[in-house]
């Protein structure tokens, strides 16, 4: 039996039928029709349900992937991903309450969603500082620099992934900061005891699509969006002590900021 839909939106505007389609699959995964590790049907099977050439089905499914709610696997097809997202406040997961209570910022933003977290450390060791990094840490280009990156996981999920970049005076005789794990609170409960007082933390978010590398250690389909965030953590001296990049899975995140009204 093949379905029809409306075909103008907006003021009378005509919809175009991939999009009309598209929009049917999507609503039916947020409506838990089509439910976590559910196959989406096969394009032969849209192509008999929708009475409609199969590149018509192709460009709706270009649509459903671009949504974040499906992954599409080699031989297997296009699977509802099971992968609600983190809420990020970045007004309070910094907060030093965290670090005195021994949970780094990404262990109690996945506490508050309720999920289960893992790092797992990729690499640890001196670097030579890119011009970009140390100008953002205010060293010289080619400084030996101390660099961590780690993988985050969610629920077994590859979610995130950071680097993060410390100036060599300021780390050397901090042992925690090249141990895998640093201790309770992370690297910045380490510097704070080492008395590195943060003041603020500076972020810019942008963002791109996937490249095949990034996709590929992020269990995402290729191209899919990834917001790329910049950090600087800055001390009350007004020292940039560490930077970091970070990678995120775009549908894995929504980010709520809190901005004060008052000057």
């Amino acid at each position: 039996m093949k379905r029809t839909m409306g075909t103008t939106a907006g003021g009378g505007r005509a919809v175009p039928r991939y999009v009309q389609i598209a929009d049917e699959i999507v609503e039916q995964i947020r409506a838990g029709v089509l439910k976590p590790g559910d196959l989406v049907p096969s394009e032969s099977e849209l192509v008999e349900r929708y009475g409609v050439a199969g590149g018509t089905i192709r460009k709706a499914m270009v649509e459903v992937r671009a949504s974040g709610l499906v992954e599409t696997r080699h031989g297997k097809g296009s699977i509802v991903k099971d992968r609600p997202p983190v809420r990020l406040r970045s007004s309070d997961r910094f907060r030093a309450s965290h670090r005195r209570g021994g949970k780094a910022a990404y262990l109690a933003e996945s506490a508050q969603s309720g999920a289960t977290a893992k790092v797992s450390v990729l690499f640890i060791g001196p670097l030579e500082a890119s011009g970009e990094v140390a100008a953002r840490l205010g060293v010289e280009p080619g400084a030996q620099v101390l660099a961590r990156r780690r993988l985050y996981f969610r629920n077994g999920t590859p979610v995130e992934t950071a680097s993060s970049y410390l100036p060599w005076d300021v780390v050397k005789d901090i042992p925690e900061l090249f141990s895998e794990n640093p201790g309770p609170g992370g690297i910045y409960a380490r510097l704070e005891d080492d008395g590195h007082v943060f003041e603020e933390f500076v972020e810019t978010l942008q963002a791109r699509p996937a490249s095949k590398a990034e996709a590929s250690e992020l269990a995402l389909s290729p191209g899919a969006p990834v917001v790329h965030l910049l950090r600087n953590a800055v001390t009350k001296t007004g020292r940039v002590v560490e930077v970091c990049d970070t990678l995120m899975a775009a549908d894995q995140f929504v980010f709520e900021y809190r901005i004060p009204a008052a000057d």
